[in-house]
């Protein structure tokens, strides 16, 4: 790989941790938030919806901000504005608004969500280039982000410094790192040589044709599928070892940690497996895996048991999201705009899993409501099939890595 390849490479991966930084900036400093804001926990609850709400406008705005800036401002942008939100953030706080911070909240929201799908598409670009697998591993720098994020906020709250001083702090690190990271980035689209120009009007017909594109759909379903296990995993795993498998908080707290780094292991060491398996075949097997981790986490007694049911669960949902963005950004012209269908759907399983496992949970059971996800890794076994190159896709001196995938069964 040519050395501006390599550093352009090297830039994206480094966005994607920059991205996991950001959305894990707050989670540690709730309990402080709370207390600057004298709100309850319904109150913050609220703040945090409108984290979703901003990132699902960020996805939408994506698109026309790549067409017009290009990548490499495009995400520039968006890290700024993801600067900008947690100054506010700071400021607000300060100040004590309650209504400054859900803005700020907001703001956030809409810049990791355009940042989300900007740094997949440079990232699929980037592969095409490379003519081999490297989403898995750029994916895997967005976990390493957020467990880095998690530990800034929770060193943070053990020096008592405010979650103010944190953000406003954050954002002075985030501005530098923005411009340092997004040079390495080559100017424009890199749409593929025989992508069509698109005035404005017929890309937002493309981006609404792509909700009836069944392969787009089932694409979008392993992604659905997957994340509403990670969603769940992040919600539930370490109530459901602490209340019903009944181990200690400390032991709760250190199978999420497995299942975190169980999760980003398997991403950084997947690429070649991909290339030699293709999509299709790898999802199945994670998929597989993940159903046998949640048989065993749920009728396990054995704690070493379930922890290889949480290991198990962590390569299940490990490969589906990003080898899902590969796929939807070759799956046809405009990639920003097929990644952003996706995206939304994902994004939709993260919104939603949670609450629904929590009330199906309220009648049967937690241990029982995770049922929920082995029907949907199920769901993306069978719909993995969507994540096979086009078949009109024919190797080239730059693509061979992305369009040799061997069929799958």
């Amino acid at each position: 790989m040519p050395e501006s390849s390599a550093r352009w490479r090297r830039a994206v991966t480094v966005a994607f941790g920059l991205g996991g930084i950001t959305i894990s900036a707050w989670g540690p400093r709730l309990p402080g938030i709370k207390a600057d804001l004298g709100t309850g926990t319904g109150t913050i609850g609220l703040l945090l919806a409108g984290v979703t709400v901003g990132s699902i406008l960020g996805l939408l705005g994506s698109t026309p901000l790549l067409h017009r800036l290009g990548g490499r401002r495009a995400i520039l942008a968006a890290l700024l504005l993801i600067a900008a939100a947690m100054t506010l953030l700071g400021v607000a706080l300060i100040a004590g608004s309650v209504p400054l911070v859900a803005f700020g909240f907001v703001t956030a929201g809409v810049g990791i969500g355009a940042l989300d799908v900007l740094i997949n598409v440079e990232g699929a670009a980037v592969e095409r280039v490379a003519g081999r697998t490297l989403m898995p591993k750029m994916h895997a720098a967005w976990s390493v982000g957020a467990a880095v994020g998690s530990g800034i906020g929770a060193a943070c709250a053990a020096l008592r410094i405010s979650p103010a001083e944190q953000f406003i702090g954050e954002a002075v690190v985030i501005v530098a790192a923005a411009w340092w990271t997004t040079a390495g980035i080559p100017p424009g689209n890199h749409a593929p040589a025989d992508a069509p120009a698109r005035d404005r009007a017929a890309r937002l017909r493309h981006w609404l044709h792509g909700w009836l594109d069944w392969r787009l759909l089932l694409i979008g379903l392993v992604m659905l599928g997957v994340e509403l296990g990670e969603g769940s995993a992040n919600s539930w795993l370490t109530l459901a070892v602490r209340t019903d498998h009944g181990q200690s908080a400390a032991v709760a707290a250190l199978f999420f940690t497995a299942f975190a780094v169980g999760e980003a292991l398997t991403r950084i060491f997947a690429g070649p497996v991909v290339d030699r398996l293709g999509r299709t075949r790898t999802v199945r097997i994670t998929t597989a895996l993940g159903v046998i981790g949640m048989v065993l986490f749920i009728e396990a007694g054995n704690r070493w048991i379930v922890l290889l049911g949480v290991l198990l669960w962590a390569v299940g949902v490990s490969m589906g999201f990003p080898l899902g963005m590969s796929a939807a950004a070759e799956s046809g012209p405009d990639p920003a705009a097929r990644i952003s269908v996706v995206a939304s759907i994902g994004y939709f399983a993260n919104l939603a899993g949670p609450p629904v496992i929590g009330a199906l949970a309220e009648s049967a059971g937690l241990l029982s409501a995770l049922w929920l996800v082995v029907v949907m890794f199920l769901a993306a076994f069978a719909a993995a099939g969507a994540l096979r190159p086009r078949p009109t896709a024919r190797p080239t001196g730059e693509t061979a890595g992305q369009v040799s995938e061997r069929p799958a069964p």
